[in-house]
């Protein structure tokens, strides 16, 4: 099999995601640092045109948006698997929570941390009210489950692991929330596990 290309940076939850896909399937593959200069050059947006990452090559196929990378890269790899079951049920599971993933995590915890650690152009106190609508909401349902969508670990875990568990960066406790926090624990034992870079947490109030 041919070494997949994975354009990404260190700090991006969206990155780190897809990475432990990859590691978790044992798939080889390098990185290939994308900070937000090379972003801007003709060669990436003729990648993506949106100047994102990640950006997953595959050979000649190009892939974009990490929940979409994750989607073929266990189709491709690993057709049948836990990471996203056939059953219909399951698998409609799996889309509900890729989605919230991709609202809820993203326009919440994910923002205040931009906010907090990058100074982000993002409201806080509108991502703090939609952290505050949601977790409640997870770990409720995640309080006699182990994960979110099945009993074993989908990709949906994966994408909403990476920027529920350093919410903390973005000035957003998870002390309130013990089921979270133990699939957190749940999702950093598995194999082939590793963690996004630390950063402080906040100093001051990121709403200040």
């Amino acid at each position: 099999m041919p070494t997949l290309h994975l354009y990404a940076t260190a700090l991006s939850g969206h990155c780190h995601r897809v990475s432990l896909l990859l590691r978790m399937l044992n798939l080889r593959y390098d990185v290939i640092d994308a900070p937000a200069d090379v972003r801007r050059t003709a060669d990436f947006l003729r990648l993506n045109p949106l100047g994102q990452v990640p950006v997953l090559l595959d050979g000649d196929r190009v892939f974009t948006d990490s929940n979409a990378i994750m989607v073929y890269l266990v189709k491709r790899y690993a057709p049948g698997s836990h990471w996203l079951p056939e059953d219909p049920q399951a698998a409609a599971q799996v889309q509900v929570w890729l989605s919230r993933a991709a609202g809820e995590v993203r326009n919440g915890p994910g923002a205040c941390r931009m906010v907090a650690q990058f100074s982000a152009a993002e409201n806080y106190p509108q991502a703090a009210a939609i952290s505050d609508r949601f977790l409640p909401q997870m770990d409720q349902h995640l309080a006699e489950r182990a994960f979110l969508a099945t009993d074993l670990a989908t990709i949906a875990d994966l994408a909403c692991y990476s920027y529920v568990a350093v919410a903390p960066e973005g000035g957003v406790s998870l002390e309130p929330y013990p089921a979270i926090r133990r699939w957190a624990a749940r999702i950093a034992a598995l194999p082939g596990f590793f963690a996004m870079p630390s950063l402080p947490l906040p100093q001051r109030d990121p709403k200040a």
